[in-house]
């Protein structure tokens, strides 16, 4: 406090004369004029106690003293928002606010939520990358199957080339999903491991009603603004519709099931009137190429699989036809006969492919059971 042998006040903040009919506040046991308080001091919300301005332990919406900060009052560990500790979520000593806390927890499940979607990793050196959701069912909803997945896809412990997700769809399963990759890092990733895991856990995709398997591709790989992209797009929808008959043997989707999950936009004279039409969105995602989203288009045709080489043919079909989006003018994907289409195809896997399903040059070639 400040005072003189007269009586005499001073504001301990700013050494004003305080007068003998001015009022003045006590902070921490000093005098403080009004001109100080109203400019550096602030009010504790939870007590009323009148503290400094820079002393406050609260944010932009509670300003707090610190007995009330360390007595009631805690931060979330991973946003660093302020918390009453009523409303702090508790994890392995941490403390946490509702929806880094969900996050946290989402996280250490092996089995996240149907909404879930972290931050895509991008594997592989292309301006194309795919993004697989596989669809696997009939051996549960298992964490402990999961987690075995999991190990074998996520080997090294550093990085997380797929999670997994429920999906209402499924009687007793789960959705394999990855993060976007090359064609190339596809075709050396370890699928063939993760499917025969998976069939000795008794899991199937093709051998059942209920399973599909989805190919996102970026947007950006068609071009660099909307338009240029558009423009593309409406050539693969055209091919699509054009090849339908190919594309639905192709698939090994039953009609009706091609018509729940990924139906046709139907036949126009142009592809981009195709577009205008699948733009209309009266199909939903349920779209035989779903355009719903922002940054990627889907392909939904295929039906599931757990055989390598169906996986691996799906995905070269799909660049495929890329590449001849890209490459062919509105004209040229129009005159394009399916036989024309094949005949510019060398990847080995999907000529494979093409001959089983009696889809190349009609050549007999002995098939596996897809499973």
């Amino acid at each position: 406090m400040e005072e003189n042998n007269n009586n005499t006040l001073y504001c301990s903040h700013c050494g004003a004369v305080i007068g003998e009919d001015e009022d003045y506040e006590t902070i921490d046991g000093d005098i403080v004029c009004m001109d100080c308080v109203e400019q550096h001091t602030t009010t504790c919300d939870r007590c009323g106690t009148i503290i400094w301005a820079s002393e406050s332990y609260g944010d932009d919406y509670t300003t707090l003293c610190s007995h009330c900060y360390h007595n009631h009052y805690t931060r979330c560990s991973c946003c660093d928002a302020l918390l009453h500790e009523d409303d702090a979520y508790h994890l392995d000593g941490y403390d946490y606010c509702s929806d880094c806390y969900h996050d946290e927890v989402d996280k250490s499940r092996s089995i996240h939520d149907y909404g879930y979607k972290p931050e895509p990793i991008f594997y592989g050196d292309s301006n194309r990358y795919f993004g697989i959701e596989l669809e696997i069912d009939g051996a549960g909803k298992d964490s402990d199957n999961a987690d075995e997945l999991l190990k074998i896809a996520n080997s090294d412990g550093n990085t997380e080339h797929i999670y997994i997700k429920g999906d209402g769809s499924l009687d007793d399963g789960m959705e394999l999903v990855t993060h976007p990759m090359s064609l190339d890092y596809h075709k050396n990733f370890c699928w063939e491991e993760i499917m025969k895991k998976a069939i000795g856990m008794g899991y199937r995709s093709h051998q059942t009603s209920t399973c599909g398997l989805h190919i996102h591709v970026n947007r950006d790989c068609f071009g660099e603004d909307r338009e240029e992209q558009d423009e593309v797009i409406a050539r693969i929808l055209y091919f699509i519709e054009h090849h339908w008959n190919e594309l639905l043997k192709f698939s090994r989707r039953t009609e009706y099931s091609m018509n729940r999950w990924a139906a046709r936009y139907g036949f126009e004279k142009t592809g981009r009137e195709i577009l205008d039409k699948a733009k209309k969105g009266n199909n939903g995602r349920y779209a035989a190429v779903n355009l719903m989203n922002w940054a990627t288009i889907e392909f939904r045709l295929f039906r599931g699989t757990l055989k390598h080489n169906t996986l691996i043919a799906a995905l070269e079909l799909v660049n495929a036809i890329c590449d001849i989006a890209i490459s062919l003018t509105d004209e040229g994907i129009a005159n394009m006969s399916w036989s024309e289409f094949v005949s510019t195809i060398t990847e080995l896997e999907l000529i494979r492919y093409l001959k089983e399903r009696r889809l190349f040059i009609n050549d007999d070639i002995d098939t596996e059971e897809d499973l």
